[in-house]
């Protein structure tokens, strides 16, 4: 009769450590999920800074011309003169809207260098080159002709 009592004994400790630990994991996630409902709510998390500026821009610079002034065929005639000038043409298409005043440069990956490279090329002024980086591009530039693209150096 002792050793049924033993073994009842020794299978409730068993079953009591089994509950501990399953009791312990959960306390852990649920302080856990807390603490990331915290952080996400107090707008405490970390901010994304984005990649640190070089100096120089890369010897390939991968870019997309957009037509955001609506003249046809405007696009790829810029496109002509940036391949003729070195710079990696990967996209040719319309802007969203045609009625850009300026034409800008928009640095998508963080290297402003390669924005600057690229307006110079064009003949864009500094003041028109912007940073908006986005990881889901694979390119480095976007230019977005605008309708004062009779002033550039393609058309000049």
């Amino acid at each position: 009769m002792a050793s049924k009592t033993t073994n009842t004994s020794k299978n409730s400790t068993i079953r009591n450590l089994f509950l501990n630990v399953i009791i312990f994991l959960l306390a852990s996630l649920i302080i856990y999920l807390s603490f990331s409902i915290y952080i996400k709510l107090s707008g405490k998390e970390s901010v994304n800074l984005p990649p640190k500026e070089y100096k120089t821009p890369s010897e390939i610079i991968q870019a997309e011309v957009l037509n955001g002034c609506g003249v046809t065929g405007i696009a790829d005639r810029f496109t002509d003169y940036l391949r003729n000038k070195g710079v990696d043409i990967v996209n040719t298409d319309n802007y969203y809207r045609f009625d850009i005043s300026k034409s800008m440069v928009i640095d998508r990956t963080g290297r402003m260098a390669n924005a600057y490279e690229v307006a110079k090329v064009l003949g864009i002024s500094e003041k028109n080159v912007v940073q908006l980086i986005n990881e889901d591009y694979f390119l480095d530039v976007s230019v977005v002709i605008g309708k004062d693209y009779h002033n550039l150096k393609p058309i000049k």
